[in-house]
């Protein structure tokens, strides 16, 4: 499994981290900060640049879950992994792309009083071995509490939370480990495992009374999605439409929805790409809306948007898929897209 071990900037997680593989039979330490630091080797200046952290390079992400991954199968036992993940959609991504490799991950937030922080932050010797070098790394630990703060309703939401304020490192470990032998800080994520080739997936477009459009939140990847999923070997497109949306949300259609239109997503690796189909399954009452279930191993939240607010919720390949599914609601066509761009009209 894989121990990640969250908090704040300055909060101990290394420390904690050493302490904890001590405990941890054959469990070793891995630090997702030497991924970044080799691509601050690899990459040229100017894309570096262009991001304010390294968590922002999608290679860092996929370079995490990929070493990860590969020191797990080297290892066996559990991967203890100390770093701050404050965005939530890089959890879903990181999270969910372990899952997807059969690897269970425990998310642990290790919780620090904002004055002991401060305290513990201006202590902190690591770093380089100057005392301005020192002084800039504090800056930045202090620098990022605005970020931790922010993060911090959907941290304890997601993971167990444990209050260090007046723990050591050692006795942070010990209830870490504790907290561990009891089961807590799964993340139940839906092992949606990796395609090895081009897939084909069917999206249901559900409508409110007042024609806005329903979209689902997933906890196994970045940015919300409309119902739907991939469709299984020798299964109608629209048939796993029907079958996604009463999986996902409880809800039973009783015709088979209309196909608005068919994107060819092309390959971009690591994605396979493949054919994305949207269908319209129509107007929902009222009281079917409020009747709407979410299982919370697979979706955290959904909401009726208009199509202005979708733009702010949906990947831009998404986004533009869903445009042309609208205008293709409205005209009463179906139309077929390439890369999002309708081609045959």
């Amino acid at each position: 499994m894989i121990v990640w071990l969250n908090g704040a900037f300055g909060a101990g997680k290394t420390t904690v981290a050493r302490e904890l593989v001590g405990l941890l039979p054959e469990s070793v330490l891995f630090d997702p900060g030497l991924v970044g630091a080799g691509l601050r080797t690899a990459l040229p200046r100017k894309r570096l640049d262009e991001v304010a952290d390294c968590q922002d390079l999608p290679a860092w992400r996929r370079l995490v879950v990929d070493t990860a991954a590969a020191l797990h199968g080297e290892v066996g036992g559990a991967l203890v992994t100390p770093m701050t993940l404050l965005r939530q959609e890089y959890r879903d991504e990181i999270f969910g792309g372990l899952a997807a490799r059969r690897i269970p991950v425990r998310h642990v937030l290790l919780e620090v009083g904002e004055t002991v922080l401060r305290e513990r932050i201006a202590r902190r010797e690591g770093g380089p071995g100057d005392e301005e070098g020192r002084a800039a790394v504090r800056a930045r630990c202090l620098g990022r509490l605005p970020a931790y703060r922010r993060a911090l309703d959907w941290l304890r939401a997601d993971a167990y939370t444990l209050d260090t304020s007046s723990l050591t490192p050692a006795q942070t470990a010990e209830r870490v480990a504790a907290a561990l032998r009891a089961g807590n800080g799964a993340c139940e994520i839906v092992q949606t495992p990796e395609p090895t080739a081009e897939t084909v997936a069917a999206g249901v477009l559900l409508f409110d009374e007042e024609d806005r459009v329903l979209l689902v939140d997933p906890t196994y990847k970045p940015g919300w999605e409309f119902p739907g999923g991939v469709v299984e070997p020798g299964e109608p497109p629209a048939r796993a439409g029907v079958r996604e949306v009463a999986e996902e949300l409880g809800l039973r259609l009783d015709a088979a929805p209309r196909l608005l239109v068919v994107d060819w997503e092309p390959p971009r690796p690591p994605g396979y790409g493949g054919l994305r189909m949207l269908f319209d399954g129509g107007r929902l009452p009222a009281a079917a809306a409020r009747g709407l279930l979410l299982p919370g191993a697979e979706l955290r939240g959904w909401r009726f948007v208009t199509e202005d607010e979708a733009a702010g919720l949906l990947p831009p390949v998404r986004m533009e898929r869903l445009r042309w599914a609208l205008r293709a609601r409205e005209r009463g066509v179906t139309l077929n897209l390439e890369a999002g761009t309708p081609v045959g009209t």
